[in-house]
């Protein structure tokens, strides 16, 4: 009986072994595409972010205009 339990242990043990060993294997071929994704993320995060900082300062000039036309009250003031 002890011997089966020896054999059944060795075989769970290559079996996790070679399991083991493939995942590793895959994380070693998977790196540049994370490293990839990683760098493309971090491009995108500071694209976005230029936007946004294009998009509040593109606001706050038609703010500007709309602020002016407001307080003409239908003048035709040629001065600033």
């Amino acid at each position: 009986m002890d011997n089966i339990n020896v054999e059944s242990v060795e075989k769970e043990c290559g079996a996790l072994g070679g399991l083991f060993q493939a995942i590793v294997n895959d994380m070693k071929c998977s790196y540049p595409v994370w490293e990839d994704f990683s760098a493309k993320a971090t491009k995108l995060h500071s694209q976005l972010r230029t936007t946004v900082l294009a998009a509040v300062a593109f606001l706050d000039a038609f703010q500007k205009v709309a602020d002016m036309a407001t307080n003409t009250r239908g003048r035709h003031n040629q001065g600033c």
